[in-house]
C-alpha cells in the first residue's frame, strides 16, 4: 500500500544503517509494480546518485 520507495545514502559507522544521513531520494510505487520492477527503479536511483554524492563529498561539499 505504499506510494513511494527510495534510497538513503548515509555515512557508515559501527552499527548497521545508523550512520548520519547524507541524502534521501524517492521514487513512486506504481499500482502494477512487481518486486522486480520496483527494484529496477530503486537501482536506477542508486546508479544515478551514488557517484554524484561521492564526487560531491570528495570535493568537500557538505550539503545536498
Amino acid at each position: 500500500g505504499e506510494r513511494e520507495s527510495g534510497i538513503t545514502i548515509h555515512y557508515t559507522n559501527e552499527r548497521y544503517d545508523e550512520g548520519a544521513v547524507i541524502c534521501q531520494l524517492k521514487c513512486p510505487v506504481m499500482p502494477d509494480d512487481t518486486p522486480d520492477s520496483l527494484a529496477q527503479r530503486i537501482h536506477q536511483l542508486e546508479y544515478e546518485h551514488y557517484p554524484r554524492v561521492i564526487e560531491r563529498l570528495l570535493q568537500g561539499e557538505a550539503s545536498f
